[in-house]
């Protein structure tokens, strides 16, 4: 069966030619086994009219899809922990095809997991199947926390035993497939910029200027890099609001579109934490859950030194330092829009922020960050629901008399929404690692994807 008419091929990255990336084939798998389809995400590209068939044809053997010219591995470089590699690029994944969605935006469907390119470094170039799924619930947690974020797409089991030396090996393999709003890289610009190609910094720019920020002029690298320094500090806050930690906010995993990608080791806060990690191997907490707007300006900073040779250096200082403000901006946005309530100014909307932030650090391990949010959600309107839930007895303290204040004078945002299910429950989904654990476990135990599946279901429900 043909895609859908919606379906609209334009392999633009592709077009830059063999100075970005490198043609490649993925891995033949002995197995094909689909665990996972995204039919929402897919029916918004013109895919979900794909039968299983031929869904495992285009996701799991890489067949092209039609007007799409075959897997490229992107080049880039990046700073992995503040240490710059220029050994790098798509080790273990490919950009697989580019398609306009509905709305007309550019996506990308990259891979993770589908087998070696030429920098694997020695690697495997795979993905284990416990991987595939942390991907998956990540990406579909975010989506619902109103974080900018990759969709994952697709994931097929692919029947080879995987040994790992930091989970219990041999272990079950996958290759998953993710939506993306770009997979150009800030470490994209950073190779061209050390290779001192200022042509590949020129075309680079061109290209992603015009195709994701085309409100800014031909060549102004100042511009460009002010409207990444805007969406960067959307995503960062956002992930503040939403208890998310990435856990590896290195220059490769950061994009020009502000879009959260590569949901390696990360985690939600159990309860409020700033030293919070993610990463068992991030000793020095460098991107702990409070230093993650501090890892991402340093990450915005390296990108603008790499547009140095076609930039003035004052208009990309004046970009870079757009951050701060925007960030508070959006930190405050961000939060009430998960309290469902509007604004009503910068300092009340900032006291509410603060308030917040101090009930949640007073409550300790017994205030955990969801719940802070399904309980008062709406404000003033939801105060007979949160006072006789199960956290009743934390809503007796200073601080909550602080926040009650502060969230009182804001008038609720469509007071409606209360009506959905969701807040009809005592506790909202969450996406602790002990349930996440839970999930795998049956997978793995018992190959039960119940638990999973039903996990999904609830994360998209109203």
């Amino acid at each position: 069966m043909p895609p859908s008419p919606v379906y609209r091929p334009e392999p633009r990255f592709f077009d830059l030619g063999e100075d970005y990336g490198d043609a490649v084939r993925a891995a033949a798998f002995p197995r094909a086994i689909l665990r996972f389809r995204n039919d929402r995400a897919a029916a918004e590209v013109g895919l979900e009219t794909l039968s299983d068939a031929e869904w495992i044809d285009h996701f799991g053997r890489f067949a092209p899809l039609p007007g799409q010219p075959g897997p490229i591995a992107m080049r880039y470089h990046g700073h992995q922990f503040r240490t710059y590699n220029p050994d790098l690029g798509d080790g273990r994944g490919f950009l697989a095809a580019q398609m306009r969605d509905s709305a007309g935006r550019l996506l990308d469907l990259g891979t993770k997991g589908s087998g070696q390119t030429p920098w694997s470094r020695g690697a495997d170039g795979r993905l284990t199947l416990k991987g595939g799924v942390r991907e998956v619930l990540a990406a579909e947690m975010l989506r619902r926390l109103g974080v900018p974020t990759s969709r994952a797409f697709s994931l097929i089991e692919t029947g080879e035993a995987l040994e790992r030396g930091d989970e219990p090996s041999p272990t079950r393999s996958a290759v998953l497939v993710r939506l993306s709003h770009s997979h150009i890289r800030f470490g994209t610009f950073q190779r061209a910029a050390y290779l001192g190609r200022k042509d590949q910094l020129e075309t680079l720019l061109e290209h992603a200027r015009s195709t994701y920020h085309p409100d800014v002029a031909p060549g102004e690298a100042a511009g460009f890099l002010a409207a990444v320094v805007s969406a960067s500090a959307r995503l960062a806050a956002r992930w503040v609001a939403a208890g998310f930690v990435h856990g590896v906010l290195n220059t490769d995993n950061l994009n020009v579109t502000g879009e959260s990608f590569d949901y390696g080791p990360w985690r939600f806060l159990p309860h409020y934490e700033p030293g919070f990690t993610a990463a068992y191997f991030d000793q020095f907490g460098l991107y702990a859950f409070a230093r993650q707007p501090e890892a991402v300006f340093w990450a915005l900073t390296q990108l603008g030194g790499a547009l140095k040779p076609l930039g003035d250096a004052q208009a990309l200082t004046d970009a870079l330092n757009g951050f701060g403000p925007a960030y508070i901006r959006e930190l405050r946005a961000a939060f009430l829009e998960r309290l469902g309530v509007l604004s009503l100014g910068e300092a009340a909307d900032q006291r509410l922020v603060d308030a917040a932030l101090a009930l949640l650090r007073e409550g300790g391990e017994a205030m955990r960050w969801e719940p802070l949010f399904h309980d008062w959600f709406a404000g003033f309107a939801s105060s007979a629901r949160a006072l006789s839930g199960p956290r009743a007895a934390l809503y007796r303290s200073k601080a909550f008399a602080d926040f009650r204040f502060a969230l009182f004078e804001h008038e609720p945002d469509r007071p409606e929404r209360l009506e959905a299910p969701r807040f009809a429950v005592a506790e909202p989904e969450e996406m602790r690692i002990d349930e996440v654990e839970a999930i795998w476990a049956a997978i793995d135990r018992d190959d039960d994807w119940g638990p999973f599946e039903a996990k999904i279901a609830r994360l998209r429900a109203d």
